[in-house]
């Protein structure tokens, strides 16, 4: 939590840019939009936040708890799992009910650190949970668990709709008082949301998981998720049988990585990437919940004959209640942590050295869990980029919002002034975000190769992965940065539509602001 005399800034100069925006226009604007303004100079202050989105069952709250690395969201059905729960970063730790009226009620942390699976408040008037705790990872990111889709009930899709902001507008007025400085529903679903998603998969990417991922907007004003805001986890990847995927020579992990491949080309392009994980590895080696006890349990397993040992990993039954030296409860909670995958990973590593300490076994779990992955995308794709992503997102609640007020002038004036921003070279990063929105929504039709360039271009902050030429030396990048800058001028004025013109004249200049820096650089 801050205080008065630590308020938090935004996240970089786009989102200032924005900020500055919102304070010159709240005395241009109805009393109702510059509340909304209000709330939008609040979130752009804040750290992104991100929403782990994705259908029951597939290990949301695992993989929450192990990018956080505390085992506090609850992972077994029950009231919590039904509902929103932000997880931020606060000086102490404690969890708050929010109810649908604003109160809200502390709510202590069970025996083991958890959350509460059941509330013992009055379900039904509840919004969502608040979870502040001291946790590093969390100053600069905001963790949203939801409910999986697929098989809430009418209540909890209801909940999560509204505090994420996919709700869609209503188009009556709600009859308030014209002169209110109070949000309508309207405008507080304009400034709702999260502002980038993980989408949470499992082996199967199902037909209308593209519509699922479009529908749990990702950012304010339902924006959808898209290559700059998105990112979907192929969760539980030691499940995938490595004989049922072509090319993956008996290989788990390469399963994996093909099967994410394909996934990433299905969803395309509603996500940047989908990265291969195993969400309970993750959390059981990041969180503290793998014990020196657990290290020496399977040091003991590492001891048995391979005959018996291969016998033991054919299933988790037969594993659970061989005859073994090691205790069958022992044996139980190695599976509930570990999983079969896990639990050969540990002794395979153990049998290459015996003298591997528990700290040094953790990691090698936390290693093959593929989280390093994960975290090393989300820095790529959301820190690095934070400041654009929240800037966009803040461009289009304000949009929203003056196109919510009903007022033609009050509208134009945002318009001019959000097309003032525009103009200016340091935020051309807006421009080429709406240019990919354009494109990868169809809004814009491209041909194929073309709408795969601007993906390209849009969606990453590494010069390298923009001009597709990762890892080439600096006067081979700056010379095809110059020659694409020229060709998409080119197309701009001879050939392109209108709307694709309008485009080409964005990734020509972003083209020629990479050959630019990179002259810079090279000077």
């Amino acid at each position: 939590m801050t205080t008065a005399t630590d308020q938090p800034q935004p996240a970089g100069p786009l989102s200032a840019a924005v900020a500055n925006l919102c304070t010159r226009l709240q005395p241009q604007v109805s009393a109702r939009t510059a509340a909304g303004f209000r709330e939008v100079l609040r979130r752009l202050s804040a750290p992104l936040q991100v929403a782990v989105a994705g259908r029951i069952k597939s290990g949301k709250s695992t993989l929450v708890n192990a990018l956080i690395g505390r085992r506090v969201a609850p992972t077994d059905v029950g009231e919590c799992t039904r509902l929103v729960t932000r997880f931020q970063y606060g000086t102490v730790d404690r969890v708050e009910i929010v109810f649908d009226d604003g109160r809200k009620q502390v709510l202590p942390f069970s025996a083991d650190g958890m959350i509460p699976n059941d509330l013992e408040v009055d379900f039904d008037k509840v919004s969502h949970l608040e979870a502040y705790l001291t946790n590093a990872v969390l100053r600069d990111l905001t963790v949203i668990d939801t409910p999986g889709l697929g098989s809430l009930d009418a209540a909890s899709v209801r909940r999560t709709e509204q505090l994420l902001g996919a709700a869609k507008h209503r188009k009556e007025d709600d009859g308030e008082e014209e002169g209110s400085d109070e949000l309508d529903d309207t405008s507080r679903n304009a400034v709702a949301g999260a502002e980038a998603v993980l989408y949470v998969v499992t082996q199967g990417v199902r037909a209308d998981d593209q519509q699922a991922l479009a529908a749990f907007t990702a950012a304010t004003a339902s924006r959808e998720a898209g290559p700059v805001n998105a990112i979907a986890l192929l969760n539980k990847a030691d499940t995938i049988a490595p004989e049922s995927v072509a090319g993956a020579d008996g290989d788990v992990w390469r399963a994996a990585s093909l099967l994410a491949e394909k996934q990433a080309s299905t969803l395309k392009p509603r996500v940047a990437d989908v990265i291969p994980v195993i969400g309970l590895l993750a959390e059981s080696a990041e969180s503290g919940n793998f014990t020196s006890a657990d290290a020496d349990a399977l040091r003991s397993l590492s001891k048995l004959d391979d005959a018996t040992w291969e016998t033991m990993l054919m299933s988790a039954d037969i594993f659970t209640t061989w005859d073994c030296e090691v205790p069958e409860g022992t044996r139980v909670r190695l599976l509930e942590k570990l999983d079969l995958y896990g639990i050969r990973t540990a002794v395979d590593a153990l049998r290459r050295d015996p003298e591997l300490t528990a700290g040094a076994l953790r990691r090698t779990l936390l290693n093959a869990s593929g989280l390093s992955s994960v975290r090393g995308r989300l820095d790529a794709v959301f820190r690095a980029r934070a400041d654009g992503i929240k800037a966009a997102a803040a461009l289009a609640s304000v949009t929203a919002l003056a196109h919510a007020s009903g007022d033609p002038g009050e509208r134009q004036r945002v318009h001019d002034a959000i097309e003032v921003l525009l103009a200016k070279p340091e935020a051309h990063q807006l421009r080429l975000l709406e240019a990919l929105t354009l494109v990868t929504s169809g809004a814009v039709a491209m041909p194929e190769d073309l709408a795969e360039e601007v993906l390209r271009v849009g969606s990453s902050a590494d010069i390298g992965e923009q001009l597709g030429m990762k890892g080439r030396p600096p006067r081979e990048l700056s010379a095809y940065a110059l020659e694409r800058a020229g060709w998409w001028r080119s197309f701009a004025s001879f050939g392109a539509t209108p709307a694709q013109s309008r485009v080409a004249h964005v990734v020509h200049r972003a083209y020629f602001l990479i050959w630019q820096q990179l002259r810079e650089q090279a000077g």
